[in-house]
């Protein structure tokens, strides 16, 4: 199977082309075709599995025949747990977009509002947004839900366990009711089948993650070692098995800034990523790791889901205080 045989139209192709994309995975196969027809998907995969691709396609072409957005009107929102995804997925958008004319912008917390609502003024085909910080733009008349056409719940499980549950009931009950709906999550749980209902209409199920599994690419190993000795093992792993790149999850905040203040201190240039620190800070840690200036990412779970950071090659190590 081809992108060209899922219906896409050529600027689209051109610009998965220019990816280096020529097979689409299973979830672009399945889903591509079921949002190109205006169906409400719920689709279990998860990360890593081309779903981005698989709803970003499609919205894109279907907006491209339609008109423009209006002042301070959006045509297609997407939610998203953490403010790093927000921004992975806005950069998804422009990517596949850019033979199109089409326009998308990102916001979430932590930066200053001004510069999200002059972005706004002009009205934008594709918002990409964090729950609080739209109902903030909401309050304040900088974006308007009127003319809504779809809107996408990206890692909905884990929007769910961040507790945005309340702030996405509020967003819901401002938009209009004839839209397409759908809904991302790495497992249809009971309580994204409870979201679900008030949400998608006769949905088109789709599903390419087992329950509870883990990705057949990942290995598993365990080091039995005492509380006091866990960072100087962990800098004895790194050095010797010559880990270029390694991504460390935290249980805290606290714990993160120590370890990573320990890498350094043992010469391994690291970064913490949470939500205690600023905006800016957390962008340039992840654009460090990206680029490889940053050998170690040391992050608590706003790290966990949904990131696409190609040269790790030791991930999801998992350090509790």
């Amino acid at each position: 199977m081809s992108f060209a045989s899922l219906g896409l139209s050529e600027p689209l192709l051109k610009a998965v082309a220019e990816q280096n994309y020529d097979t689409p995975t299973p979830i672009q196969s399945q889903a591509i075709p079921a949002v190109l027809d205006g169906k409400d998907v719920m689709a279990a995969a998860q990360t890593g599995t081309g779903k981005t691709a698989g709803f970003v396609l499609p919205l894109l072409q279907k907006l491209a025949a339609g008109d423009r957005a209006k002042p301070n009107h959006i045509r297609t929102l997407i939610l998203t747990p953490t403010r790093e995804l927000a921004a992975q997925v806005e950069e998804s958008v422009v990517i596949y977009g850019k033979h199109l004319s089409l326009s998308s912008a990102v916001v979430f917390g932590g930066v200053k509002i001004n510069p999200q609502m002059m972005k706004l003024r002009k009205g934008v085909d594709v918002l990409v947004a964090t729950p609080g910080r739209l109902l903030d733009l909401f309050g304040q008349n900088a974006v308007k839900f009127d003319d809504i056409e779809v809107l996408v719940l990206d890692e909905a499980d884990r929007m769910l366990d961040m507790g945005f549950i309340h702030d996405i009931k509020k967003i819901l009950g401002y938009l209009p009711k004839q839209r397409q709906n759908l809904m991302f999550s790495a497992t249809f749980s009971a309580d994204i089948r409870k979201l679900a209902k008030g949400l998608v209409h006769d949905p088109e199920e789709i599903s390419v993650s087992p329950r509870n599994t883990t990705v057949e690419t990942v290995d598993h190993w365990i080091h039995p070692v005492d509380k006091k000795q866990k960072a100087q093992l962990l800098i004895h792993l790194i050095e010797e098995g010559g880990w270029h790149q390694a991504l460390i999850f935290s249980k805290t905040k606290h714990g993160a800034n120590k370890l990573a203040t320990q890498l350094e201190k043992a010469g391994i240039h690291a970064a913490a990523i949470h939500g205690n620190k600023s905006q800016g800070a957390r962008t340039r840690a992840l654009a460090g790791f990206k680029d490889g200036s940053v050998r170690i990412l040391v992050a608590t779970d706003i790290a966990a889901r949904g990131l696409d950071i190609d040269p790790v090659s030791y991930t999801h190590l998992r350090a509790h205080e």
